[in-house]
């Protein structure tokens, strides 16, 4: 931190926003709709953020959505649902104001801005938990047409280049996936995705990206369209290098941009919104336990996330303690190999579901329900590799299943996957036993594992995980198979192998702040004109993943009421949590 200088140029506003995700962006909305004057700042030369590469999916209880869909829902059951999921860190003024304030932010976003959202079908991760139910708490961004950024279309982030097939996106709600799975063996479907290929490879030509985008990329559009209509500038390759402190109150920040060093001064406050510490190589070597142990961590998140928040809430009297069970949302990885020798990191969000895949350890032994929640099957892993150095799955299956599904980022039939078997990435063996040795498994495991696998699966049946038991389960399968649609038998070979680390889709500790987004220090206290929101705050959720979106769904809504709170329109957010003014922490 430092006091502001003289010797470099300044600029002055209401709130200086650092960084330009769903978090900073929808702050910085809610601020200057409110009559605000807001900037924001972004260290990479790009806007979206982590939200960019999102599945753009928000689980908010109770949305516009569901009531018009008739969905029967009820607070006391989400109430229910998120005491049973946060366990002890249950924070009952925050969880309340997600829930009650989630549905108001959606009305605000969809009436004012650009930012629209659909109903998707999506379960909870917990269906079966006090209070959870198999539909109606998850929205999904509304795709868009980015051609409406006019000039500043090539300064959003790009998709996940992995989860794109050459560029092209695909929506979260899966029903475009069905057609490419499809292709080969209905008229329909291979009409569809010959009229998306031609219609993505125009895009090529014409803008060098596809316009029409769908998921996270789209909402991070939205979002950014929404604040550039409201004339607030968005300052990308513009990183924040320190706050600026005055008589104990953060008043700004310094900041480096294209044309030099420069100080920006806030009146109201500054905003940390820099997207938690996922690529903090120090601070998740004591955050997560397999790497604590030696492990390897391969994250899909933006490298930029680097802990920028947390570092300069740190620097100024704030705390970042690593609170929870699970300090970041798991994501099972696989490691993409590049021509240039580096690699591409592709989230299993699919493939896991799907009948016919088991997943092994290195001892060829199967160890929890692949069918449960990517971050689910992620703190599995931890816990199964407990005792090991190293912390990996392997994704299992024959001929026949990855030629109807594809297997991570080796497509189905008729692509080709020789390639992938030349470079290391998948594993082939013609028998289970070769399939074992060629992969570093235990060949006995293995055998006895499909063995006893497939005696369940031949009646659609997993005794042993239980395997399809809920609608979450479910929801990604094959409908087509029965009588479960996540299990089948493994068949007869050449057999197949995919190694699996874990990733994350974002840090859920983080700086420690009360409802309103306020910055507080280690006595309790706020520290005047510093606010956090976004993947910077810790999550609500205490470290637990109960449904599609309760990332995003937060941080909006967060992001709103942190904005409004700016404005001064949430004095009740100020008495939420027992953190008088007057406590301030002097810095």
């Amino acid at each position: 931190m430092s006091h502001p200088s003289t010797s470099a140029r300044a600029a002055e506003c209401d709130v200086l926003v650092i960084g330009a995700g769903a978090g900073g962006l929808s702050t910085a909305i809610s601020a200057k709709h409110h009559g605000l004057d807001v900037v924001v700042i972004e260290k990479a030369p790009v806007f979206g953020g982590t939200t960019a590469f999102s599945g753009g999916v928000l689980w908010i209880p109770g949305s516009p959505q569901a009531r018009k869909a008739g969905i029967a829902d009820s607070r006391e059951a989400v109430m229910r649902y998120m005491r049973a999921e946060t366990g002890s860190f249950f924070d009952r003024p925050a969880v309340e104001a997600f829930v009650d304030r989630g549905p108001e932010m959606v009305e605000f976003f969809e009436r004012e801005t650009e930012v629209k959202f659909i109903p998707t079908l999506y379960p909870d991760y917990h269906p079966d938990v006090d209070g959870g139910v198999d539909i109606g708490r998850s929205i999904l961004a509304a795709p868009f047409d980015i051609r409406g950024l006019g000039k500043d279309m090539d300064r959003l982030r790009p998709p996940l280049a992995t989860i794109t097939f050459i560029g092209m996106m695909f929506n979260s709600s899966n029903a475009d996936l069905k057609h490419f799975f499809n292709a080969t063996k209905s008229l329909k479907s291979a009409m569809y995705v010959c009229k998306r290929l031609l219609t993505h490879i125009k895009e090529l030509v014409l803008y060098r990206r596809g316009v029409l985008v769908t998921s996270g990329n789209a909402l991070a559009a939205r979002l950014a369209k929404s604040a550039l209509d409201l004339k607030i500038p968005i300052h990308t390759s513009t990183p924040a290098r320190e706050l600026l402190v005055e008589d104990g109150r953060v008043v700004g920040a310094r900041v480096a941009g294209p044309d030099g060093e420069r100080i920006i001064r806030a009146r109201k406050g500054v905003v940390l919104a820099a997207g938690g510490f996922a690529h903090d190589l120090e601070r998740i070597q004591r955050a997560y336990p397999h790497l604590r142990r030696g492990g390897e961590h391969f994250s899909p998140v933006p490298t930029d996330n680097t802990g920028d928040g947390s570092r300069m809430a740190e620097q100024v009297g704030g705390t970042v303690p690593i609170r929870f069970t699970s300090a970041a949302a798991w994501m099972p990885t696989s490691k993409v190999p590049r021509k240039d020798g580096t690699f591409g990191a592709f989230p299993h969000l699919l493939d896991r579901y799907k009948p016919g895949i088991i997943g092994v350890l290195r001892n060829g032994r199967r160890f929890t329900n692949e069918s449960n929640s990517y971050h689910d099957v992620g703190a599995a892993m931890i816990e199964a590799c407990k005792n090991d150095r190293e912390t990996a799955m392997w994704l299992i299956c024959d001929q026949a299943t990855i030629s109807k599904y594809g297997l991570g980022y080796a497509k189905p039939a008729p692509m080709p996957l020789g390639g992938f078997v030349r470079n290391g990435y998948l594993s082939k063996g013609r028998t289970l036993a070769e399939l074992a040795q060629n992969a570093g498994l235990d060949p006995a495991g293995l055998e006895a594992t499909v063995k006893k696998y497939n005696e369940g699966a031949v009646r659609g049946e997993d005794p042993e995980f239980g395997r399809g038991r809920t609608s979450f389960n479910r929801y990604l399968a094959d409908p087509e198979q029965k009588p479960n649609p996540c299990v089948a038998p493994i068949g007869d070979g050449p057999y197949y192998a995919l190694k699996l680390l874990v990733g994350d889709l974002g840090s859920f500790d983080g700086i420690t702040t009360d409802v309103a987004g306020r910055v507080l220090g280690a006595q309790g206290g706020p520290i005047r004109g510093l606010f956090a929101v976004g993947n910077d705050r810790a999550s609500v959720m205490g470290g637990n993943y109960p449904g599609a979106g309760i990332t995003l769904g937060p941080i909006l809504t967060f992001g709103y009421l942190t904005g409004r709170f700016m404005a001064g329109l949430e004095p009740g957010l100020e008495t939420a949590v027992i953190q008088e003014e007057a406590h301030a922490v002097a810095v």
